[in-house]
């Protein structure tokens, strides 16, 4: 049995991303399912090792480590082939923004947390929800366009941290009903990655418990 444990929600697009890192680098481990929807990431043992109280945590090597980028850092580092973030310095700040413009700017404002927030405290209905999801996506989704390759992956040849981050906002995207026709190159290297056992068996309905 392998001592690398993901804390995961299927959901969880974070937890999608480190999902692919561990598929694409042939690591086996093995899943704590950790709902978002009851207390599961509230319990006292739970904050202990996780004081945000989020998904994923990754336990490896008698550490828990968390936040997805973080995790796939260390992973990358750690079993460095394939590589998913460039060594060259340039490259690596390339990719970094190309990652970040996802993780750092369109998911924060539209994770679950955040989400109901905006039906509980501030009352919105879900059809102003949905169109604020939706803004958000096609706001960063812009910038990412033109920054993406017109063929091949971020990463060119192979996937790179880039095209892990954005292949779980593409899902989220198209569940939520964005208007994604204005994104040629996002769609063409997410139907690239999909293609891929990686990403396939990443995917959430091919994690989601029974």
């Amino acid at each position: 049995m392998s001592d690398i444990i993901l804390f995961d929600y299927w959901r969880s697009s974070a937890s999608y991303r480190v999902r692919i890192a561990l598929q694409l680098k042939g690591i086996a481990y093995q899943v704590a399912p950790t709902s978002l929807l009851d207390d599961s990431t509230k319990q006292p043992d739970y904050i202990a090792r996780n004081p945000q109280g989020f998904v994923p945590m990754l336990h490896i090597d008698g550490h828990d480590l968390t936040q997805s980028l973080a995790i796939i850092d260390y992973l990358d580092v750690k079993y460095p082939d394939p590589p998913l973030i460039p060594g060259d310095p340039l490259e690596r700040s390339k990719t970094l923004a190309q990652a970040m413009v996802v993780a750092a700017d369109i998911h924060p404002v539209n994770n679950l947390r955040i989400l109901k927030y905006l039906k509980n405290e501030m009352g919105q209905d879900q059809k102003a929800i949905d169109n604020w999801y939706r803004h958000w996506v096609s706001e960063g989704f812009k910038a990412l366009e033109a920054m993406a390759p017109d063929s091949g992956f971020f990463g060119g040849d192979a996937p790179n941290l880039a095209d892990i981050c954005l292949i779980p906002q593409m899902y989220n995207g198209r569940r939520f009903e964005t208007d994604l026709t204005a994104f040629p190159k996002l769609a063409r290297i997410d139907a690239a990655c999909n293609e891929l056992a990686a990403f396939h068996d990443a995917a959430p309905e091919q994690v989601k418990p029974a």
